[in-house]
């Protein structure tokens, strides 16, 4: 079951190229549940192989990444926060609540975006409240990009060295996430630690 999975995104990989995995990623990085493993690790195999270039694949794959953040970043920007702004009592969420997440959104949105990229299951959604609090575009682009980029690197080496071996894969994919996890664990207490020592 699992080989012919495997084999069956592997074709589609190659088939759809790198317009698809474009597609596949702003789709990820939206709320439809298509995971990144399952689009850019066949990719890295593809280009173990010769029939991809790692470097588009990381461009597509980051792009893609980015323009999912951009919807999700649009809709509760123009969306969202009116609606809570109005309505947002009626689902506890008030105003004051609301000015924190804009205080620490203004403080702390960067490093938040960027550790949120990393996180499965968060990176869907850290667009959301980014959009909510108004986060410099520019800010948010730049590390977005560079969480995303991250983690397509990572997909990427998984697919280029495990390769089609389904149970290296099954074996290893938790693992590399559960390292992911512990950078994004290490990452935050610096930057907690950096940010108590500038008081």
């Amino acid at each position: 079951m699992l080989h012919e999975l495997i084999n069956w995104l592997l074709l589609t990989v190659h088939d759809w190229g790198y317009a698809g995995i474009f597609i596949l990623m702003a789709m990820e990085s939206t709320v439809l549940p298509v995971p990144s493993e399952l689009v850019v690790i066949p990719a890295g195999y593809l280009a173990y192989q010769g029939q991809m270039s790692v470097p588009l694949i990381f461009l597509a794959s980051t792009l893609g990444s980015l323009a999912g953040a951009f919807i999700n970043y649009g809709f509760a920007l123009l969306v969202g926060r009116p609606f809570l702004e109005r309505y947002g009592r009626y689902f506890f969420v008030r105003p004051p609540l609301l000015h924190k997440t804009d205080a620490f959104f203004a403080r702390h949105g960067a490093i938040s975006t960027f550790t949120g990229r990393l996180i499965p299951g968060i990176r869907h959604l850290i667009s959301l409240p980014a959009g909510l609090t108004r986060m410099n575009l520019v800010t948010f682009s730049l590390y977005t990009s560079l969480g995303a980029g991250l983690w397509t690197l990572v997909l990427i080496a998984m697919g280029w060295f495990i390769g089609g071996n389904e149970n290296l894969l099954r074996d290893n994919l938790p693992l590399v996430t559960g390292a992911v996890l512990v950078f994004v664990g290490l990452t935050l207490g610096g930057y907690i630690l950096w940010h108590r020592k500038r008081g």
